[in-house]
């Protein structure tokens, strides 16, 4: 017996999933970059979200025709990608169509299979032509140009090739075609190889699903390079999103440790503190390993889909500002961060670059209005706002670099008690107002 093919298709395999598993772990090491931050809390109101945001696809269907489309692509890639599990076994072991014993429930699988790759071929044309010919203004922005677009479109053909090549192994099994069971879709492509030698069909179908697998394979890989790494990432991602309710911002701790040790009257102001040899805890954030590690789960996380500069205020009135710029700014510096780690075998040797200023600048982070419209926008709950406010506190508590208007409202607080320039004792003269 010729063992030639399974023990290629084993090395082709190994090498794919090794190569993936390879990527998984510098994808987490990455993301561990860090700080901690605890996001236990409330198991079942976070497996509802995951639930129901990335399984259920609730937030896609805000705008119908693209949930509808992403519904059609996303059940495709999830369903259609279960005939894998035969091929793998069918490619291991010699086998043909190992399922086939289920029958009639086989029969209605393949059907299903096909009627879905068929629909999914439909919604990526449309997807194509909404990105290219269309030219929905949220994929013209700037942040778009260069690789995202290409990125966009490469995976596009991805499923145009891997539905395409699925479809022929089926339109040139003989003997599946010749149960006239399943082959809903494939029996109007068969007839495309009517003229066929008996060889040359079955080297057609052999070819198709060689490349079918290999495609899914180097598909795999393609991820974490992509956009389209939110795929696996968007369950993690809204299982670990902040539950607290929208517009509530989280207080630094050093800060508040220090209010509660003002506010103490037991307290000794001139006592040594606790550890003197500690680093004084960063205000806010300048550059990623500052951020905690949801906020670069966020970042990876990210599906471009520009949903959240759509929505944006400060950009529909022509500001800087681009929540989905923000969160493909940060991944780009994780990543810039990770490959410096990788080349200086596991440290990273600080390279004179931060998030700060060498990918997002003051005047984008100034724009933002704080109105989580981005937040609320999201397919997959990320939170451009959370890495907007920690850069802000940065500016401010750091720097001092806050804008000339709010460093005056901070002035009339710290003065008057009021963010208005007049005396405290002239607080309440409104009232006598006619």
């Amino acid at each position: 017996m010729n063992y030639i093919d399974n023990i290629l298709f084993a090395i082709l395999l190994a090498i794919g999933i090794g190569f993936f598993a390879m990527n998984v772990k510098k994808l987490v090491r990455n993301i561990k970059l860090g700080n901690d931050v605890d996001r236990k809390d409330n198991p079942s109101a976070r497996w509802k979200n995951m639930a129901m945001i990335a399984l259920g696809q609730s937030k896609m269907v805000k705008r119908p025709i693209a949930g509808i489309l992403h519904i059609i692509v996303y059940l495709g890639f999830v369903i259609i990608n279960l005939e894998v599990l035969e091929i793998i076994i069918d490619g291991l072991f010699g086998t043909h169509r190992i399922f086939s014993f289920l029958g009639g429930l086989y029969d209605v699988l393949i059907a299903s299979f096909e009627i879905l790759a068929l629909l999914v071929l439909v919604a990526v044309v449309i997807f194509w032509a909404r990105r290219n010919a269309i030219k929905l203004k949220r994929f013209m922005n700037p942040e778009m140009e260069g690789w995202p677009k290409n990125d966009g479109n490469i995976i596009l053909y991805f499923e145009v090739v891997l539905m395409t090549l699925f479809l022929v192994m089926n339109a040139t099994d003989a003997d599946f075609q010749a149960n006239h069971s399943g082959n809903v879709i494939s029996q109007f492509i068969a007839p495309l190889f009517s003229d066929f030698s008996e060889s040359s069909l079955h080297l057609v179908e052999r070819t198709a699903w060689w490349l079918h697998i290999a495609g899914i394979l180097v598909f795999l890989n393609y991820l974490y390079f992509s956009k389209h790494l939110h795929i696996l990432l968007a369950f993690p991602n809204t299982y670990f999103a902040d539950l607290n309710p929208k517009g509530e911002l989280d207080n630094l701790e050093s800060v508040t440790n220090e209010v509660k040790l003002m506010m103490d009257p037991t307290a000794d102001p001139y006592a040594a503190p606790a550890n003197p040899d500690a680093v004084p805890a960063k205000f806010g954030a300048s550059d990623v390993q500052d951020l905690n590690w949801v906020q670069l789960l966020n970042a990876y996380t990210c599906t471009e889909c520009g949903r959240c500069t759509s929505s944006c205020p400060a950009n529909q009135t022509g500001k800087k500002l681009s929540p989905r710029k923000i969160m493909m700014d940060t991944r780009d510096r994780l990543e810039e961060v990770g490959k410096n780690i990788d080349a200086n075998k596991g440290v990273f040797v600080p390279d004179n670059k931060s998030l700060l200023n060498d990918y997002i600048t003051a005047e984008e982070l100034w724009a933002c209005t704080s109105c989580n419209a981005c937040v609320e926008e999201c397919p997959v709950n990320i939170s451009p706002l959370s890495i907007i406010i920690d850069m802000r506190r940065y500016l401010v508590m750091e720097q001092s670099a806050a804008p000339m208007s709010l460093n005056a409202m901070m002035s009339n607080i710290e003065n008057n008690g009021a963010p208005w320039q007049y005396n405290q004792q002239d607080r309440l003269n409104w009232k006598d107002e006619n």
